[in-house]
């Protein structure tokens, strides 16, 4: 238990100094099982997880949904999305903040990455913004706040590497992620009017679009209707697995791609290009986690916490209260993806001892690494958003992230006290 332990401290010391993710847990979890156990045992594990993983039907979804995502990243959807958002709200006070939300939802549906969504969105929204004059802050907030819908609204990658640390039928997950995903929206949509009624300067009107305008622009946005429609729609009528629904997701935006004249193959080669590269780390990160995992059962490190909890006494809804207390402060200071790949493992056989649901466990746990994308002093899509934008100050972009803070624990807060909230829509199908 005690290596168990000190392998947990170097693996999150390591996240801390930004060694890559995936080689810091693979280099702590051989260390520690050659430790605790023996090293022909860890040397043995190595290369039977890594081929279990790869040989993994379901870990298919993670290159096809990575993919789908880059070919809509490249192809212009969304501009179309945030003409079209534009057209029928950028009247209003606040109109542009909100298209601009919309559009970060659309465009985050099919594409899956919230650092994507945040990173394409800077470059679409933010110049029409700064024109019509909003302020930096909420200009800047609504589009890193914005980004973070993008794991939790279906296809998500951080969905897809839950299910599988924790077994848990992924489909279901993307299931369950859709209301809470759209109250998530409401809410962020409500905050934008909010912030526009009580300081009109920061939120002007924008121009209005006729009718005609309106319905020229909703035609671009068929296509993103088209992918959603299918992957979603399939996935809750139980037509084909998420493996199934992401192949069908990537070839369908290729086909569009290709069909409306915005794929040529210098773009193709540089999609599969992308593709590659990003498929490759997130499968060594996984790799890793998963080693990590076999790490804390063979230490008994996940039995030993599991003693610990149990004799403080906690249990029930105070036992997920700390848990979730745990992951925010941790999101305040490490990336979401190395919360979920090294505490998820340990904190989810606790929670089914308990009782509790994994889906709905997991739709709060990817809620609260939302939270973590755009909390001091290690929001990542902040500093995403800094990369595209150098001219807003860091402080600005946080400072106006404070209402969108504030309405995520709202929304955390209906979750944990209804859990019909994120399970009803998946019991309907069963």
């Amino acid at each position: 238990m005690i290596v168990g332990a000190l392998s947990m401290l170097a693996a999150i010391g390591l996240a801390f100094l930004r060694v890559p993710l995936g080689f810091a847990l693979l280099a702590v979890s051989v260390a520690g099982i050659g430790l605790a156990v023996n090293w022909n045992v860890a040397l043995q594990l190595l290369p039977f997880t890594i081929s279990d993983a790869v040989l993994n039907y379901d870990l298919a979804v993670v290159p096809m949904f990575i993919l789908m995502g880059n070919i809509i990243a490249k192809t212009g959807i969304a501009q179309d999305l945030f003409r079209a958002a534009h057209a029928f709200v950028g009247h209003v006070r606040g109109g542009l903040a909100l298209s601009t939300m919309m559009s970060c939802a659309g465009f985050s549906a099919v594409c899956g990455s919230s650092y994507a969504t945040a990173a394409t969105m800077a470059k679409v929204a933010y110049p029409s913004m700064k024109h019509y004059g909003y302020s930096q802050s909420l200009a800047a907030g609504t589009i890193a706040a914005g980004g973070t819908l993008g794991i939790l609204i279906p296809p998500s990658i951080i969905m897809v590497i839950y299910g599988i640390l924790t077994q848990t039928n992924i489909g279901d997950l993307f299931v369950a992620g859709v209301v809470p995903g759209l109250i998530g929206l409401a809410l962020y949509l409500a905050a934008i009017r909010l912030i526009a009624a009580r300081s009109p300067s920061e939120a002007p009107k924008g121009a209005a679009s006729s009718w005609a305008d309106r319905w020229r622009a909703l035609a671009g946005v068929w296509p993103f209707v088209l992918i959603f429609g299918l992957i979603i729609g399939g996935l809750y009528a139980k037509l084909f697995t998420p493996t199934e629904a992401a192949g069908m997701g990537a070839g369908l935006a290729l086909v569009v791609a290709g069909f409306s004249g915005r794929m040529s193959w210098r773009m193709l080669r540089r999609v599969i290009v992308d593709t590659a590269y990003t498929s490759i780390s997130l499968y060594t990160v996984l790799f890793g986690a998963l080693m990590l995992s076999k790490l804390l059962t063979l230490s008994g490190l996940a039995a030993g916490v599991l003693g610990l909890i149990e004799a403080t006494g906690l249990e029930g809804m105070w036992l997920i209260l700390a848990i979730l207390a745990v992951f925010l402060v941790l999101g305040c200071v490490m990336d979401s993806m190395a919360i979920i790949l090294i505490f998820v493992p340990l904190f989810a056989p606790i929670v089914v001892a308990q009782g509790f649901d994994l889906v709905w466990f997991g739709i709060l746990v990817i809620v609260v690494t939302e939270i973590a994308l755009i909390t001091p002093p290690v929001g990542m899509n902040v500093f995403v958003l800094k990369a595209v934008l150098p001219d807003v100050p860091v402080a600005r972009i946080f400072r106006g992230l404070v209402p969108f803070v504030g309405v995520d624990l709202v929304r955390l807060v209906l979750l944990l006290a209804f859990p019909a909230l994120t399970l009803w829509l998946g019991t309907t199908v069963a």
